[in-house]
């Protein structure tokens, strides 16, 4: 799997990842993740449009993240799940903890 950091603000990254994340890929997010967060943008979009297939690893990397910028006074938001991932999260109730929003680029205009 890879991933892209995008700055879109002084506080607000977007990771782009595309492929699958799963075991193998779910502690590249967090270390992403934490980088970004480390490098001062607390509010973090994970655009999943290109995840065509995310396990229970990955659920748990994103949670994990979650709890990571809420740690850091920021939060964490995902934007355009692919069907299969949407039905992971609708399935173990997820989607009622990570918010999902359809463009990482209005994710936070509160």
């Amino acid at each position: 799997m890879k991933f892209r950091t995008e700055i879109i603000d002084s506080n607000v990254a977007v990771i782009h990842g595309d492929g699958r994340l799963n075991m193998v890929s779910a502690p590249t997010l967090r270390e992403v993740v934490g980088d970004v967060i480390a490098a001062g943008q607390n509010r973090v979009v994970v655009n999943l449009s290109g995840v065509e297939f995310m396990d229970s690893s990955g659920l748990g990397s994103l949670v994990g993240c979650l709890k990571r910028a809420r740690q850091a006074g920021g939060d964490l938001r995902i934007s355009a799940p692919t069907a299969q991932v949407a039905m992971v999260l609708q399935l173990s109730n997820l989607d009622r903890v990570l918010i999902t929003v359809e463009s990482a680029h209005t994710a936070y205009t509160d």
